[in-house]
């Protein structure tokens, strides 16, 4: 981060005009091994473009876009002219020129802190300045102590100090006070009987401000300091918060008092509208300057906020610069009552969608000014409203959005080893029942699910973790909910995909948990067909739906690789993702009617169109029906061209069903999943009595296992696995069995008992190196040594880009690919398939994914080796042409997608598809690719 210090600053400079002071900093950053000379062209240019003079004798010239291939190495320089240079021609005088070369949007940072600055008149002293420290002294202001409305809450429902503390950590975190919530252990200091404080003195404190949280009988100030902060303030708010009157005040939720007895003018009724800010490059002088003069037009005030922080006059530029606003964030603009700046809003909110004069993409108004939404915001009823396909199928049914139940119960207990006892009778009830679910689950990625949550009821840690606050005297209910909900808040803050996902799997048996201490049965579903509609699914959500009740499937957010989309097209639920927030608020019980396979819905469709669905769903099941017909005869194109189609399992039990389906073999044994079906590391004997099911299932077809394949995004309830800070690059896969050699030799032997000679083909999973796929094959030789087998072959599951550039030479040693789409996808274009806002857009059919798989055929079939694709993509009715046409030999997929996918490939012309996937590899998106169609048999 650029920062303002002493040593970068110059005293004594002169220049008589502008363009010489520029000449003058140019010289000085290419002197100081910043910039090349040519870097000067870049500050003029961005002068032409517009001013930078800040204001207060202050300007920051820096350089275009365009000319940071000019900059050596990031930096700031402080130039003082004790004379002057008249910068514009408004005749503003500069004594203080703030240059900066910066490779990216640094300047941004330095911004911040100028504006922040200019909060006060130090005109005078950055003239008079004798010394560099006057300068800097200059620019250092007082950190104003914070007060404001939105830090206060006065009905917390915390009956403990610390979760009042917690409490007041989140709100500060949330208007970007601090920067974490991982603060060290502070023990609150006693002001009055009723009233506590903390004060924060952290590295992560960013500004001074207090969160004050009250419950019925006591409240907690908790106060971030910056060095600078203001003493005299804060001193003064120490006294405030002794008052009788305040804590009386704050015991009875009367925000009026409070704000008096505090000094904050409360604008909670203040009328607001909000807007997405999509200049390219943010507010800056420019755009903010428009703004800061539109909204001086009308006398009463008008603030803003960007997304959810704290709000500041619209009409000073230097606080309208000091917000920092990136393009895509949410400007939230609020005018006072009953004066003219109300009618002024919408006025505001035109002027940021036109550009405040600049360029820009059509910004949209929002309705939720604490989120942007990821994309439809406002769904027209009646049209079709795009979304992104996530489990193909028509459906249509009544609007069901689950509504969060409030669950009331008593704080305080009797006895807490009474309180104690009924905790764990709970815990243990939930326990009996999640077991009884993996036990009848029909799904292995359901049975994966409840199997975690039972691993984390038999933590102690979970378990034991309410102990203390029923040993002060909590109910059983009271405790264990501030304990859940503090340990949820705690992983989810810690900016990690696997700790965001065990915080809403402590939540979700932590409902579970609750429900049963307090005797109630959840909230249940309508009877009629219906279509779920929430933000995001999480795991046990969608492990808990009935497909012969749930119609359709309908979230905010989210992408068609996730986790939750994998398990909705296993259960064959029609389903949707990423439509954006405006879905949530359509009420219960309305008709919606969504279409899984296009990727549209429609919100109260007409009757006519209703029809049309009913009718496309009976064409839709007559096909199924004769594509089951005739699901074991082989996938042969109209000009000969033949294809395998197998199933992707993680069940054992599922193999049967997958061959009725008409699999010609399993393309993918989850083994992971194998191992979850067990509460301990299977041994070597009771993994081959699971394999052995699969392979007399089988009955000679080939079976494709891809080995243990933990980490990242899966684990083992009794493997614990160390912290990572990003797991999906850390050790799994290949990389976890061989650190792990002995997990590696034993499945590997019972693979080979069990497959007593029939076609086994393994695969390693996660290659990224030729040296990790030589070190595990040397393992496997060992193994057949002892047990030899004739019918192996030996691949590796491709899903890491390296792999991928290295085919031709890894095609030299293995036996095949399987190409995992799903995480090559992950890999490749960087995006987090679980992402709630960019996953979406990690689509399998990108350009560069159907490159590297063309690649890797290229390089196989060179060799003589075949490659199969076994992720999501392998049933995508548009992909399923374009890799038959990259010549991908075996296609790998869920049991219910097998016979339909044979009766497409049968109805597809081979050379056509060559020609398709031809002109897919010149596409430059995914959509261009899914755009496309097949040419017919010529």
């Amino acid at each position: 981060m650029l920062s303002l210090t002493a040593d970068n600053v110059r005293m004594q400079a002169t220049a008589r005009t502008k363009d010489e002071a520029l000449l003058v900093l140019s010289e000085i950053l290419h002197a100081d091994g910043l910039t090349q000379l040519d870097y000067l062209q870049g500050l003029k240019d961005r002068e032409n473009q517009s001013s930078t003079y800040l204001g207060q004798g202050i300007a920051i010239p820096h350089g275009t876009p365009k000319s940071r291939s000019s900059i050596l190495q990031t930096g700031v320089r402080l130039v003082h002219f004790p004379d002057g240079v008249v910068w514009n021609d408004a005749g503003d005088v500069v004594y203080l020129a703030v240059v900066i070369a910066a490779q990216s949007d640094e300047h941004l940072q330095i911004l911040q802190s100028l504006t922040r600055a200019l909060g006060d008149d130090i005109s005078e002293q950055i003239r008079d300045a004798k010394t560099a420290d006057d300068i800097v002294n200059a620019l250092v202001t007082k950190s104003s102590l914070l007060l404001q409305d939105n830090l206060i809450k006065t009905d917390s429902a915390a009956s403990q100090i610390d979760e009042l503390y917690l409490q007041g950590l989140t709100l500060l975190k949330s208007q970007g006070m601090i920067t974490s919530l991982l603060m060290p252990a502070h023990q609150p200091t006693a002001l009055s009987h009723a009233m506590h404080c903390v004060v924060l003195e952290n590295p992560a404190v960013k500004e001074s401000a207090m969160a004050l949280i009250a419950n019925a009988r006591e409240a907690l100030a908790v106060i971030s300091a910056t060095p600078s902060i203001d003493r005299a303030k804060l001193s003064w708010l120490l006294d405030a918060l002794i008052d009788e009157n305040l804590i009386q005040a704050l015991q009875t939720g009367n925000r009026t008092a409070v704000h008096n007895l505090l000094g904050i003018e409360s604008q909670a009724d203040w009328p607001s509208e909000s807007v997405v800010l999509m200049n390219e490059h943010g507010l800056h002088a420019r755009p903010a300057t428009a703004l800061s003069d539109l909204a001086k037009l009308v006398a009463g005030e008008i603030k803003v906020a960007v997304d959810d922080g704290a709000f500041v006059s619209a009409k000073s530029l230097t606080r309208l610069l000091s917000l920092g606003a990136q393009k895509g964030q949410t400007l939230t603009f609020i005018g006072e009552t009953n004066t003219d700046a109300v009618a002024h809003l919408p006025k505001l909110i035109a002027a940021v969608q036109a550009g405040l004069g600049e360029n820009v993409q059509a910004a949209r108004t929002v309705t939720n000014p604490l989120q942007v939404m990821p994309s439809q915001d406002i769904i027209a009823y009646g049209t079709k409203t795009p979304a992104v396909s996530a489990s193909h199928g028509l459906a249509v049914g009544e609007a069901y959005t689950p509504k969060v139940e409030r669950l009331s119960y008593p704080l305080t207990g009797q006895l807490p080893s009474e309180e104690m006892s009924k905790l764990i009778a709970a815990i243990n009830a939930v326990k009996f029942d999640l077991k009884g679910l993996v036990a009848s689950a029909t799904n292995a990625d359901i049975a994966q699910i409840f199997t975690a949550h039972i691993a984390l009821l038999e933590d102690e840690e979970v378990v034991y973790g309410a102990k203390d606050g029923i040993d002060e005297g909590q109910s059983a209910p009271a405790a264990w909910h501030a304990f859940i909900e503090q340990l949820a808040k705690t992983q989810a803050s810690l900016n990690n995909a696997l700790m965001a996902e065990r915080a809403q799997d402590l939540r979700d048996v932590g409902t579970k948990v609750m429900y049963k201490l307090l005797g109630k049965i959840p909230p249940s579903a309508p009877d009629n067909p219906y279509v779920l509609i929430k933000e995001d699914l999480v795991p046990s959500d969608v492990a808990s739906l009935d497909p012969a009740r749930v119609a359709g499937i309908i979230t905010a957010v989210g992408g068609a690789s996730s986790h939750s989309a994998i398990v909705a097209r296993a259960l064959g639920i029609p389903a949707l993702v990423g439509a954006g927030q405006g879905v949530l608020s359509i009420d219960n019980g309305t008709p919606v009617l969504l279409d899984g396979g296009e990727g549209w819905f429609v919100v109260e469709p007409s009757q006519t169109l209703i029809q049309d669905c009913q009718q496309a769903q009976i064409e839709r099941r007559e096909q199924k029906r004769l594509a089951l017909q005739y699901a074991s005869e082989p996938a042969i194109t109209t000009d000969g061209h033949q294809i395998e189609i197998a199933a992707n399992i993680g069940n054992v039990s599922d193999t049967a069903n997958a061959v009725a389906n008409g699999a010609e073999g399993v393309g993918l044994l989850r083994t992971e999943l194998v191992f979850m079906s067990h509460s301990q590391v299977p041994d070597v004997k009771t993994q081959i009595a699971d394999y052995e099911q699969v392979f007399d299932a089988l009955d000679g077809r080939p079976l494709v296992v891809r080995l243990l394949d933990i980490g990242g995004d899966k684990a083992l309830p009794y493997l614990p696995m160390p912290s990572e800070e990003n797991p999906f690059l850390g050790l799994r896969g290949v990389r976890l069995l061989l650190s792990r050699p002995e997990f590696l030799r034993d499945q590997l032997t019972a693979l080979i008992l069990a497959s007593k000679g029939r076609d086994l083909r393994i695969m390693f999973p996660m290659i990224g190196r030729i040296e990790e796929w030589r070190a595990a094959r040397a393992i496997l030789d060992e193994v057949l040594v002892e047990h030899p087998h004739d019918k192996l072959q030996v691949g590796i599951m491709l899903e890491v880009p390296s792999a991928a550039v290295m085919a031709d030479q890894l095609a030299r040693e293995v036996d095949f690919f399987s190409v995992g789409t799903n995480d090559l996808t992950q890999y490749v274009l960087a995006i987090d398939r679980g992402h709630p806002l960019l996953s979406k857009d990690a689509d399998g059919l990108h350009p560069s994914i159907l490159r590297l798989i063309s690649m890797t055929v290229e390089a196989a079939h060179k060799h003589g080796k075949w490659v199969g694709v076994c992720g999501e993509l392998a049933s995508d009715p548009k992909a399923v042409p374009i890799l038959l046409g990259l010549g991908v030999d075996e296609l790998s997929m869920s049991g219910s997608s097998i016979a339909l996918t044979k009766a497409l490939v049968r109805t597809l012309s081979f050379r056509a598809a060559q020609n398709l996937a031809t002109r897919a590899l010149e596409c430059q998106t995914a959509s261009e690719v899914r755009a496309l169609s097949m040419d017919g048999d010529a």
